[in-house]
């Protein structure tokens, strides 16, 4: 297929006002107007031609490395392959109508192998959005679905392009968690402080000159931030599951082909193990969750005996 490099400027005719085109006296100069490239595409069903035209080149060998570029993914297609080709020429159509830079030559060759779309433009949180949207589980889980890309995930690697989401971004996700755990910490420890001064010195109604001071106290709790949660190691290992999931279903639709959310690496989230109740243990409240007396659960009756 036919391809050209050409140089034309927008100089009109001052009598006539139409365009000199290749008749401009300035072109002689090669600091004048500016290159354009066209190069040939396969035609429609119809027979009618098309082609991929781009201008504003400031020299020569910007437009011809651009021309090269071109047919380099062309040339991607495989002769056998006809649906190649095709999707090859709508990215071509679809970059020269936005005016969008031409794709890398080897992310593309790697989207056209693995049957994926030859343009990545959705980003982590649209794609969230849609997976979340498609989920049928139980309303709990599915209330830590939307926690987990609420707070977590959309402010934070949202705007990524989910085909460029690495290992890297996740890793800069959870540090940046344990940062704001810090300073969760710190303000929770500094509104407990503020709680211990706005208490009276004394039992009773605090006397005037206290009672105004304690009002100045409260007044500045009032100005505090409430108590909030830090997000745990085992909320982290829970917010890496979902987005792991998010992942592997993108992964199942060939929207990506790897996950990162697989090789990031994490403290343990294990939950503490139950602890049965012992009469060393006197003094706490035995509550469902310590467990059970093993010799009450021997003396429950066996289903199937009677």
């Amino acid at each position: 297929m036919k391809g050209s490099t050409h140089r034309r400027c927008y100089c009109r005719d001052p009598h006539t006002g139409k365009p000199l085109g290749k008749k401009c006296p300035k072109l002689s100069s090669r600091k004048h107007g500016s290159y354009s490239i066209r190069q040939e595409l396969p035609p429609h069903e119809d027979g009618t031609r098309r082609s991929f035209s781009r201008a504003g080149y400031e020299s020569l060998k910007t437009a011809q490395a651009d021309l090269d570029h071109v047919r380099a993914l062309l040339a991607l297609a495989d002769k056998d392959d006809p649906d190649s080709l095709q999707r090859l020429i709508a990215l071509l159509e679809e970059v020269a109508a936005e005016k969008a830079p031409l794709p890398a030559i080897e992310e593309t060759r790697r989207r056209l192998r693995a049957g994926l779309a030859l343009r990545g433009s959705l980003t982590v949180g649209e794609w969230l959005d849609q997976w979340f949207a498609a989920k049928k589980r139980r309303k709990t889980t599915l209330n830590g679905y939307a926690s987990h890309i609420r707070v977590h995930l959309k402010p934070r690697i949202g705007q990524v392009r989910l085909d460029r989401l690495n290992v890297g971004h996740l890793v800069e996700m959870f540090d940046g968690i344990a940062d704001d755990n810090e300073v969760i910490a710190a303000e929770n420890e500094a509104r407990r402080e503020q709680i211990a001064r706005c208490k009276p010195s004394k039992p009773g109604r605090p006397v005037g000159a206290e009672r105004k001071l304690l009002a100045v106290e409260r007044a500045k709790l009032a100005e505090m931030k409430p108590f909030r949660k830090i997000t745990g190691p085992a909320s982290r290992q829970a917010i890496r599951r979902t987005l792991r999931a998010a992942l592997n279903s993108a992964i199942a639709q060939q929207l990506i082909t790897f996950n990162p959310a697989s090789h990031v690496e994490l403290e343990s989230g294990k939950r503490p193990k139950p602890l049965l109740w012992t009469d060393e243990r006197d003094g706490r409240d035995p509550r469902p969750r310590d467990g059970v007396d093993p010799a009450a659960v021997r003396r429950l009756p066996r289903r199937g005996r009677g």
